[in-house]
């Protein structure tokens, strides 16, 4: 499976973040416009820099000119990170990781969660943020664990139920419709959550070190 990274304008995360990535195959960074301006100051060399263009510093598009493959994409139907996306997914890119998705900005960042949800049907997304990592889910869910390890849950809409087994508080047939009920903090217990989610998806968010430090990325 194609795995890569694409780097948005938001706040990134640490060196060691990247490299881990690296480390387990997410070689291929792809910059969404102002993400080359945070893969500059790391030193890196993106494989493509796409967007519209008006975020990354002229400097840097001199800098980044005749190093990488930049692609200008004008319509503003699309945030600049869609555009990355949709390339990825035409490129055969199965497997995403998205940096720098939340910011300063509120607007940019509920948006960019929002594209996991609407990406969901053509690539594997998921989002890292400092200690956390937030992915989307269907149907039925096998989550690697640990025990101890916090994992919470959130639906969109009341129509969507929850069941799981290994939680320390169980769902059950619950709806977790955002902004009424939710399911933060909940703690695995065994080595394997299971859950299933009928009639529409979900944000799962977990612990990204701990997932890291245990090789459940």
């Amino acid at each position: 499976m194609k795995k890569c990274i694409v780097l948005a304008n938001g706040q990134p995360p640490s060196k060691k973040v990247f490299d881990y990535l690296n480390s387990i195959g997410y070689d291929k960074l792809i910059c969404a416009d102002g993400g080359a301006n945070s893969a500059f100051k790391f030193e890196f060399v993106p494989d493509y820099i796409i967007g519209d263009l008006d975020s990354i510093k002229p400097e840097i598009y001199d800098y980044y000119y005749d190093k990488c493959e930049i692609i200008q994409i004008s319509r503003q139907n699309d945030t600049d990170v869609e555009k990355c996306l949709k390339f990825a997914y035409k490129n055969k890119f199965k497997d995403i990781i998205l940096l720098g998705a939340t910011g300063d900005r509120l607007d940019h960042s509920f948006c960019n969660l929002g594209i996991t949800l609407k990406f969901f049907d053509k690539v594997r997304i998921r989002v890292i943020h400092q200690r956390s990592i937030l992915s989307v889910h269907q149907g039925v869910a096998t989550l690697k664990t640990i025990p101890g390890e916090t994992i919470s849950i959130y639906g969109l809409d009341t129509k969507t139920k929850f069941e799981s087994e290994e939680l320390k508080y169980p769902l059950k047939n619950f709806s977790l419709p955002f902004g009424t009920k939710e399911s933060t903090s909940n703690i695995a217990i065994t080595n394997e959550v299971h859950l299933k989610i009928n009639g529409g998806k979900a944000f799962v968010i977990r612990d990204f070190n701990v997932m890291r430090k245990n090789g459940l990325l």
